[in-house]
């Protein structure tokens, strides 16, 4: 059984591109375009991971990735940016008890799978 990757970008080529690469890595992945739809899809999806850009217009990557957490607790993070505001954000989760791993835009997709591979499988 594929695992389930939820990737949330605004920037909708992105998205759909980072799901089209992990479909072809051997995930079973759903591109959305707003944390507001990743919160709202990770009720019934039920990812094992999610994979969000930080910066998004409504509720940031941080946000999303904080709720779709509260409604699963083993739901693997990774978080994306190429912002450096996103240090407060950070912090501010962080203080909330919530720590996230965050890899700088732009990755290279091997490397984005392999650390992905590595979270979900150990």
């Amino acid at each position: 059984m594929k695992l389930k990757v939820l990737v949330a970008d605004d920037e909708r080529v992105i998205a759909d591109t980072l799901a089209k690469i992990l479909d072809n890595s051997g995930f079973e992945a759903t591109a959305v375009y707003s944390g507001d739809q990743a919160v709202k899809i990770a009720n019934t999806l039920r990812p094992d991971a999610l994979i969000s850009d930080v910066a998004m217009n409504g509720i940031n990557g941080i946000e999303a990735a904080i709720e779709i957490r509260e409604i699963l607790p083993t739901c693997k993070i990774l978080l994306l940016s190429g912002q450096n505001s996103t240090a407060d954000l950070l912090n501010e989760a962080r203080s909330r008890g919530y720590d996230f791993e965050v890899l700088a835009k732009p990755i290279p997709p091997k490397d984005l799978v392999a650390r992905l591979d590595e979270l979900l499988n150990g």
